[in-house]
C-alpha cells in the first residue's frame, strides 16, 4: 500500500505538534495532500477509473473545507501551511 504507518507518522510529526497529533487541521491537510497527489498520479495512468476520480473530488473538497476553517482562524498559519505543502491558491 502506498500509505504506510511510517509515512503517516512522518507527516504527522512534520506538520503536527508531534507524531501522535493526528487530529489537528495541519496534520489532516498534510495527509489529504499526500493522498491527493497519489490519486492524481494514478488517474494520469488510468483515465477511466471513475471511482478513484470521485474519491479524489471528495478529498479535495474535504481539504478545501479544512483550509477555509484554518484561514478563518489563523491566516498566518494558513499561509505557512499552503507554502510548505505547495498548494496553490
Amino acid at each position: 500500500m502506498y500509505l504506510t504507518t511510517e509515512k503517516k507518522t512522518e507527516l504527522f510529526s512534520k506538520y503536527g505538534k508531534d507524531a501522535k497529533d493526528t487530529g489537528s487541521v495541519h496534520s489532516q491537510v498534510a495527509l489529504f495532500t499526500y493522498r491527493i497527489n497519489h490519486l492524481t498520479e494514478h488517474l494520469k495512468q488510468n483515465r477511466k477509473d471513475f471511482g478513484t476520480e470521485r474519491a479524489l473530488t471528495n478529498l479535495v473538497g474535504k481539504r478545501r473545507r479544512l483550509l477555509d476553517y484554518l484561514k478563518s482562524k489563523d491566516i498566518e498559519d494558513y499561509r505557512k501551511l499552503i507554502k510548505a505543502l505547495g498548494i496553490r491558491k
